[in-house]
C-alpha cells in the first residue's frame, strides 16, 4: 500500500535541568548587580516553567530578555535568550526556536561560554531537523558534539550523537544513523542515563524496522519500553508504544498494532506531546482504512493533519497528506485524493533543495511512494496522460535538480526544477527522433512502507511516446507471478543468470511452471537455458504489450525509461517466442528519466572541446580492499583490454594509456578536456567512498597508482564520488569494464558511474550490466568505433557492433551487456 508507517523518533534537547540551573545562577547574579526587574521576571518565568506552564513562561522570558538588554546585563540576557529558545523547542515552535537560538550564538561566543553554545547548537539541530532543513541540522549537531567532546561532557556528547542519528534516519541514511545511535547508547549505558538509553534504544529499533528487520526492531523497542517505564519517562514510553504498534502493523498484526497505537495516543495526550499525538491518530487512521472503515480513517487522518500543521512539521504533514490521499483513493473520492496527493508532493519537494546530491537522493528515496500513488489515482480517473506527467515528476528528481544546477553553472540550492509538461515530453521524443517507452512498477497495495522498503510488484504501467507525439498507455498484471512465489525482480535475476546457482534454478523452474514459451517451432521439445527463460518472460511482460506501437524500421531509435529492478534488464537480449532478440528489431538506448534526456541535450550543446580522445586500457592494477578492514587484493590484469585500447586509439589517431602510464593522476589531468573517453579496465560495483559525513556513491574505475606520488590516498581508484565533482567536455564516455552500469538502485535511478559521468556533463555513456568476458568485449568495442567512423549515431553503432559480435559469440552474456545511457549522438 502506498502509505507510510511513521517512526516516532525522539531527540533530547538541552532544556529542563540545564535551563533551571541557569535561572538560579543568574538570579543570584542579578541580586549582586542590582537589576531587580530582570531578576523578578526571570523568577516568575522559573515558577511557570517548574509548573510546566510553558506557554505562560514564554512572554515572561521575552520581557526578562528586554529588561536585561536595557540594563546592559549580557549575562542575564544570555540566560533569558537561551532559555527562551529552549522553551520554544519544548512547545514545538521550531521556527521561533531557530530565530532565538541563532541570535543567541554570537552572545555565547562573546562570553566564551562553550557549554551554552554547545547546548544552543544541539537544540538548533533538533529544530532544523523538525522543519526539514537537514543539512543545517547535521552541521550544527556536529559542532555541538565537537564542543561537548572538548569539554569532556560525555552525557551531552551522547545526546548530540542521538540527535545526529535522528537527522540521518529522517534522511534515510540508516547506516550512519545506526552508527550514531550505537555510540550514543554506549555512552548512556556507561553513564547510567536511563532516559537517554530508552530513547536511543527506541530510535535504534526504528532503524531496523525501516529495513524490515522486525525481530531485532521488536527486541530493541520492547527494551526501550521497559527502561522508559522504569525511569517514569512517559514521552519515551508513548513513542516506544507507537513504534511497537507500527512494527506489528507492518507485519499485518493489526489487533496488536491498534492496542499499542491507542495506548500511545492516551499517553501523548496526557503529556501534551502534539507530535506523538498526531502520529498516533494517523496510525489509527491506517488501521481503520485496513478494515475499510473509510469515513473513520479519514476523520483520524484529518485530525492528525490538523495537529501536524499546528506544530509545523513539514515531513509529518507531507506523509500524513499522502496517507489521507490514499484513504480518499480507497473511498473512491478521486478528486479529493488527487488534490491531497498533489499537496503532499509539493510539500515533500520543498524539503530537498538545501541538500547535497547524496542526501537529496536518499530523502527522495523515502518519498517516492507518493508519486507512485498519484499516478494510480490518475489512472483510476482515466487520465493516462496526466499520470505520465506524474510518473515523470517522480523520476530522478535529485538527478534532474543536480543537472539543472550544473547547466546554470551554479551550486545554489534553488527551488526544485519543474517537471516536464505533456507538450515538453512530446517535444523530447521529437528532438530525439525516438520512441520513448516509460515503465512504472506499481507495488502491492497491501504493503505499508517504512523508510525505503520495497513491496513485491503488483502491476506494470507502460507509456509509449512516439516522435509524432502520439501517446499510448498499457498495463500488465504481475500478480500471476505470485502464484509461483515469484516477482518481477526474480524474473530479472533469472534473465541475468548465466551461471546457474541454487536460487536461479528454483526461480527458473517456477517460470517453466507458468508456461514460458520454449521452442514453438521445434518438432522436439527442448528445455531452454535458465537465463533464456527469463529473457523470454521479460519480453512477454515488457515488450509484447507494446509491440504494435514500436517502430517497424530496425534503425529507428527506442529509448527505455526503466524503474527500479528494470534498470538491470538487458533489453538488447530480450527474446521473442520465435527466438529473435530485441536488438535484431530495434536500435536501443536507456535513460533514467525523459527530463534527463532533455537536460543532457542542453549540456551537449556546451561541449565544443577539440582535444583528442582519452583511451585507457589494462593499467597496472591497484590493490583494493573491497570491504572495510579486509586485506587489499591485487586485481587481475586484462591483456585483452590493452589490445582493445591500442586498436581503438589507432582508429582515433591517438595514443592509448596502458600499463604503468595509465595512472589515476594522469587520467584525471586529461579527463576534463578530452572530447571522447574510453576506459577499458576493471570496474568495481560496490566500492564506495562512505564516511561519517554520510552516503557515498558506489562504483570505481581501476587505474594505476601514481608511482611518483607518495601520498597513500592515491589508491589508483577513480571513484564515482570523484567523477561527479568534475566538469567534463566529452560527448561520449565508454566504460568497457564489468558492472559499470550497475550501482545502488534508488527511487532516483541507479546511483553509480553512469550517473556520475552524466552529472559531470557527458550526455552519452556506454556502460555494462554485468562482468564482461574479455575477448568478445574487445571484438565488440573495436567494431563499435569502426562504425562510428562512418556515421555519428552511437546507438546505431552499438547495435551494429552487437549484431556482428553475436555472430561470433552467440551467447547473450558475451554481447548483450552493454547499453547506451543518454543521447544517441
Amino acid at each position: 500500500m502506498k502509505r507510510y508507517l511513521l517512526a516516532a523518533l525522539l531527540a533530547i534537547a538541552a532544556t529542563l535541568s540545564t535551563s533551571t540551573q541557569s535561572f538560579r545562577v543568574q538570579a543570584a547574579f542579578a541580586q549582586q548587580t542590582s537589576a531587580p526587574t530582570g531578576e523578578q521576571l526571570l523568577e516568575q518565568a522559573i515558577q511557570r516553567y517548574q509548573a510546566q506552564q510553558f506557554e505562560a513562561a514564554i512572554p515572561l522570558l521575552k520581557q526578562a530578555q528586554q529588561a536585561f538588554q536595557k540594563e546592559k546585563n549580557i549575562q542575564g540576557e544570555s540566560t533569558a535568550t537561551l532559555t527562551l529558545g529552549s522553551l520554544f523547542l519544548q512547545v514545538e515552535q521550531y521556527r521561533d526556536a531557530i530565530t532565538v537560538l541563532e541570535a543567541y550564538l554570537p552572545i555565547a561566543r562573546s562570553l566564551h561560554n562553550q557549554v551554552s553554545e554547545a547546548q544552543a547548537l544541539g537544540n538548533l539541530g533538533i529544530a532544523y531537523k523538525n522543519i526539514g532543513i537537514y543539512s543545517r541540522s547535521i552541521a550544527v549537531l556536529r559542532q555541538s558534539g565537537k564542543h561537548f567532546l572538548e569539554l569532556g561532557d560525555r552525557p551531552s556528547l551522547g545526546q548530540a550523537l542521538l540527535n545526529l542519528g535522528n537527522t540521518f534516519e529522517a534522511l534515510g541514511d540508516y547506516k550512519n544513523a545506526a552508527i550514531a545511535y550505537q555510540q550514543s547508547l554506549k555512552i548512556a549505558q556507561t553513564t547510567r542515563n536511563q532516559r537517554s538509553a530508552a530513547i536511543t534504544l527506541n530510535n535504534l529499533g526504528q532503524v531496523y524496522a525501516n529495513q524490515a528487520k522486525y525481530q531485532e526492531a521488536t527486541r530493541l523497542t520492547q527494551q526501550s519500553l521497559e527502561v522508559s517505564r522504569a525511569a517514569q519517562d512517559a514521552t519515551t514510553e508513548a513513542s516506544a508504544l507507537l513504534n511497537l504498534g507500527s512494527i506489528y502493523h507492518a507485519q499485518q498484526q493489526r489487533s496488536l498494532a491498534q492496542q499499542n497505537y491507542t495506548a500511545a495516543l492516551k499517553l501523548a495526550q496526557k503529556t501534551a506531546n502534539r507530535r506523538l499525538e498526531a502520529q498516533a491518530l494517523g496510525s489509527l487512521g491506517l488501521i481503520e482504512e485496513d478494515t475499510r472503515n473509510y469515513s473513520k480513517a479519514i476523520a483520524y487522518l484529518q485530525q492528525s493533519l490538523a495537529i501536524a500543521r499546528q506544530i509545523n512539521q513539514p515531513q509529518l504533514i507531507g506523509m500524513t497528506l499522502n496517507n489521507l490521499g490514499h484513504a480518499f483513493y480507497s473511498a473512491k473520492q478521486l478528486a479529493k485524493a488527487e488534490a491531497t496527493l498533489r499537496e503532499a508532493i509539493h510539500l515533500l519537494d520543498r524539503l530537498r533543495p538545501d541538500l547535497s546530491d547524496k542526501y537529496n537522493v536518499s530523502l527522495f528515496d523515502t518519498q517516492i511512494h507518493s508519486y507512485n500513488l498519484l499516478q494510480q489515482i490518475l489512472i483510476a480517473a482515466n487520465q493516462p496522460e496526466a499520470a505520465l506527467i506524474a510518473t515523470e515528476q517522480g523520476r530522478a528528481r535529485a538527478f534532474v535538480e543536480l543537472l539543472s544546477r550544473r547547466l546554470k553553472h551554479t551550486t545554489s540550492k534553488s527551488a526544485p526544477s519543474p517537471a516536464l509538461t505533456l507538450k515538453q515530453i512530446k517535444q523530447v521524443a521529437k528532438d530525439q527522433n525516438a520512441t520513448i517507452v516509460e515503465y512504472s512498477i506499481v507495488p502491492d497495495d497491501d504493503f505499508k512502507f517504512r523508510g525505503k522498503q520495497k513491496a513485491r510488484e503488483s502491476e506494470l504501467f507502460i507509456w509509449v511516446v512516439t516522435p509524432s507525439g502520439d501517446i499510448h498507455f498499457r498495463r500488465v498484471d504481475l500478480k500471476p507471478l505470485w502464484q509461483q512465489n515469484l516477482n518481477l525482480t526474480d524474473v530479472v535475476r533469472v534473465a541475468r543468470c548465466f551461471t546457474p546457482t541454487g536460487q536461479c534454478v528454483t526461480n527458473a523452474s517456477a517460470l517453466r511452471g507458468i508456461g514460458v514459451v520454449e521452442q514453438p517451432t521445434s518438432t522436439k521439445p527442448q528445455k531452454l537455458p535458465f537465463n533464456v527463460l527469463g529473457l523470454r518472460k521479460l519480453y512477454e511482460l515488457l515488450i509484447t504489450p507494446i509491440a504494435d506501437v514500436l517502430p517497424s524500421d530496425p534503425s529507428d531509435r527506442v529509448i527505455f525509461i526503466p524503474q527500479d529492478t528494470l534498470f538491470l534488464v538487458p533489453f538488447a537480449a530480450l527474446q521473442a517466442p520465435n527466438g529473435r532478440y530485441l536488438i535484431d528489431a530495434h536500435t536501443l538506448l536507456t535513460a533514467p528519466a525523459i527530463q534527463v534526456l532533455d537536460l543532457a541535450r542542453q549540456h551537449e550543446k556546451h561541449n565544443t572541446s577539440q582535444s583528442q580522445a582519452l583511451i585507457v586500457g589494462n593499467p597496472i592494477m591497484p590493490k583494493v580492499s573491497l570491504e572495510p578492514g579486509s586485506p587489499p587484493i591485487a586485481l587481475a590484469p586484462l591483456p585483452g583490454s590493452e589490445q582493445e585500447a591500442i586498436a581503438i586509439a589507432d582508429l582515433l589517431k591517438t595514443q592509448a594509456l596502458t600499463g604503468a602510464a595509465a595512472t589515476k593522476t594522469k587520467v584525471m589531468q586529461m579527463l576534463p578536456t578530452a572530447n571522447q573517453i574510453h576506459l577499458a579496465t576493471h570496474g568495481l560495483l560496490e566500492y564506495s567512498g562512505v564516511s561519517l559525513d554520510g552516503l557515498g556513491i558506489p562504483g570505481a574505475i581501476a587505474l594505476a597508482p601514481s608511482q611518483s606520488d607518495r601520498d597513500r590516498s592515491d589508491s589508483g581508484l577513480l571513484t564515482a564520488s570523484e567523477i561527479i565533482e568534475m566538469k567534463l567536455s566529452a560527448n561520449l564516455v565508454v566504460l568497457s569494464a564489468c558492472d559499470t552500469g550497475q550501482g545502488r538502485i534508488t527511487g532516483d535511478g541507479v546511483i553509480g558511474l553512469s550517473r556520475s559521468f552524466i552529472a559531470a556533463g557527458v550526455p552519452s555513456v556506454v556502460v555494462s550490466l554485468w562482468s564482461v568476458p574479455d575477448a568478445p568485449t574487445a571484438r565488440l568495442m573495436v567494431s563499435f568505433y569502426q562504425h562510428l567512423q562512418n556515421q555519428p549515431d552511437y546507438a546505431k553503432a552499438l547495435r551494429l557492433a552487437m549484431l556482428e559480435t553475436k555472430q561470433d559469440f552467440p551467447r547473450p552474456v558475451d554481447w548483450a551487456a552493454f547499453t547506451l545511457v543518454g543521447l544517441a549522438e
